[in-house]
């Protein structure tokens, strides 16, 4: 087989197996939804979505099933458990009172989401008081403790994999800030122990326990009186613990997403610095594009995931080849034989790692020399002890003095050089703002760098240059419309949305699919305001002029005039054709269906609306300008 040198030294942006991008195995998620069924979940109420009052039981619910939709999408190699306590049947691995672990059929207790669980999910409060029921399971003078099972069930469910290949986690749902108010005595004491030792033990295990608190609005959930405690929160984590965040829906699913959005690890590398002195990193993608997922192949029949298998033939003989494949390479009129081996040596130029050259000071680092997103890089004393130490040392020196790190990094297949960035923390009232780290930039290579042009190559040409009232005017309109705080994260990516809305749709059977809101879209009631009216107007006016035809107007080509009098030229020609329908009439029958899709196109021209979109959408643009 003859080699592809495109293929041996392909650049890692092109490879979609690069180690970097492939997220490791132990970023997988185990998570255990533990949610409070006790009467007080029914009882308390709070602002819904649609500002009307919801239980606390149907809040919590309602932000797991989100959160099931989410995870199936982004993270589908994440496995997942339902579990409520304080219930009046039971169902679990170890019989224990109290304690009800949800799930459908053909699935584990702790597996994958699936599409039938989410949609039996959705409508588990019609049947929770039939098929599963309410109690207080920790009362006076009984020795039931509902939460400590709940502990032990949902550690049981958490055995599954180990600590070094899963991040395990229990997320719990209640809105009883003290479990034990009822106990009194010995009982309570006795009862408070066990309990922090059963979450102790599940913590020592790896297992992280993280509260969910749903407060009342009258008074608000003190975390100090039990579960500070039982998560390990010392005095200053208490002061910041926000439990009046999840008062009301949205708060709480804006919460539920950034426990379970947590920070993950995309590769873990050593710093080597010098003379045998090494660090160990952690590396972090801030941000990255979302992409839809990977096409799976299904059998047609049972629907089973289908396995790829490849085999080689020989061409002489047509005999299955056993013999592992060898390539080669013509050089000089004779073929050199590569094993699989041997080429994996060749490609091994790098050891995958970082390798500390030097500093330089911070104004030499360009703008344009961050040619792709960066990396974020934090310390870490699990493999090399004492990393964190050394790196706090480094990142210090590089603040005070100004500088940044060159390092020698790559994979197998890109060997670069990089810029370590130290980063200083930012605190504001409402928390931490930056973490305390270093960014990773990518530095290009010299072919990578490209030289302005200019804009006339004549000497002889004068190029225009902007006046300070048209400069003043530019200004003016860019603060008219500038946005404020502004973040890429608050626009999603109306493609995506709709795939995965349809995808959802498919999958849950549901007969519409969800509305898909496109931020992308312009502000028209924004940029309709007087001032930004004025604003846009002022800066035209100050730049083209008051005699300036846009249509046209000869700052264009010939081509731009030919297209602007052939748009004119249409929409005249569908303004004719469509006064020939009664376009009322028409659309209080019902029958602008009945029209084929140019002829419907005719009156969307005709005023200057949209043209594109199956017949559907052309039919409700179309009763939608007509105020149908």
């Amino acid at each position: 087989m003859e080699l592809d040198p495109d293929d041996i030294f392909k650049d890692e942006e092109d490879d979609s197996d690069s180690e970097f991008y492939q997220e490791r195995e132990s970023s997988k998620e185990f998570v255990v939804y533990l949610v409070d069924a006790s009467p007080k979940m029914f009882n308390t109420t709070c602002p819904g979505e649609d500002q009307k009052n919801e239980t606390h039981f149907h809040i919590a619910v309602s932000c797991i099933a989100q959160s099931l939709k989410t995870q199936i999408i982004n993270r589908s190699s994440d496995e997942v458990a339902i579990c409520f306590f304080n219930t009046r049947e039971k169902r679990n691995l170890q019989d224990l009172n109290g304690v009800f672990v949800y799930n459908v059929a053909e699935r584990e207790y702790l597996d994958r989401p699936t599409a039938r669980l989410i949609k039996d999910f959705d409508c588990i409060e019609e049947s929770f008081m039939k098929d599963i029921g309410s109690q207080c399971g920790i009362v006076s003078g009984s020795r039931e403790n509902s939460l400590y099972n709940a502990l032990w069930a949902a550690q049981a469910l958490l055995r599954k994999g180990s600590s070094r290949t899963a991040d395990k986690r229990i997320l719990l749902f209640t809105n009883e800030d003290d479990p034990f108010g009822s106990m009194k005595g010995a009982a309570k004491a006795d009862m408070k122990k066990t309990t922090l030792q059963r979450a102790k033990d599940a913590q020592d295990l790896g297992i992280s326990i993280e509260l969910l608190p749903l407060s009342q609005l009258d008074e608000g959930f003190n975390v100090s009186l039990f579960y500070a405690e039982l998560m390990g929160l010392e005095d200053d984590d208490v002061a910041q613990f926000m439990p009046s965040s999840g008062q009301k829906l949205e708060d709480m699913k804006d919460q539920l997403r950034k426990k379970i959005f947590a920070k993950r690890i995309v590769k873990r590398i050593t710093l080597f610095i010098a003379n045998g002195l090494s660090i160990e990193l952690n590396t972090y993608a801030l941000m990255r594009p979302t992409t839809p997922g990977a096409i799976m192949w299904l059998d047609s029949v049972t629907n089973r995931p289908l396995k790829t298998e490849r085999s080689f033939i020989c061409a002489d003989t047509g005999a299955l080849m056993h013999e592992p494949t060898k390539l080669f390479q013509s050089y000089k009129n004779e073929n050199i034989m590569f094993s699989m081996e041997e080429l994996s040596e060749v490609k091994r130029v790098p050891i995958g790692h970082l390798r500390l050259l030097g500093f330089k000071p911070l104004s030499c680092l360009k703008d344009y020399h961050n040619l792709r997103p960066s990396t974020f890089v934090f310390p870490s004393d699990k493999e090399v002890v004492g990393s964190t130490c050394i790196f706090i040392a480094l990142h210090r020196s590089m603040l005070r003095l100004q500088r940044f790190a060159v390092a020698f990094c790559g994979t197998s297949s890109h060997p670069r050089l990089v810029a370590l960035i130290a980063q200083d923390e930012i605190v504001s009232a409402g928390g931490q703002v930056e973490p305390p780290g270093m960014h990773m930039i990518y530095l290009p290579y010299s072919d990578d760098v490209r030289h302005i042009e200019e804009f006339h190559s004549e000497s002889n040409v004068s190029v225009p240059r902007a006046t300070d009232g048209q400069i003043k005017k530019a200004a003016d309109l860019i603060n008219r419309i500038d946005l404020k705080d502004f973040s890429v994260c608050q626009f999603a990516n109306p493609a995506l949305q709709r795939h995965y809305a349809t995808l959802q749709a498919l999958a849950l059977e549901e007969d519409e699919i969800p509305d898909c809101k496109d931020e992308t879209l312009p502000d028209e009631e924004g940029m309709a305001r007087p001032r930004v009216v004025k604003a846009i107007e002022e800066f035209k006016l100050s730049v083209y002029g008051d005699k300036y035809d846009e249509e046209s107007s000869s700052m264009g080509n010939g081509k731009a005039n030919e297209a602007s009098r052939k748009r004119k030229a249409a929409a005249e020609n569908a303004a004719n054709e469509s006064a020939n329908y009664d376009w009322a009439d028409l659309a209080d029958n019902g029958q602008l269906k009945d029209l084929t899709v140019p002829e419907l196109k005719l009156y969307l021209t005709a005023n200057n609306l949209p043209v594109s979109g199956k017949k559907e959408a052309l039919v409700s643009r179309i009763l939608t300008h007509m105020g149908k």
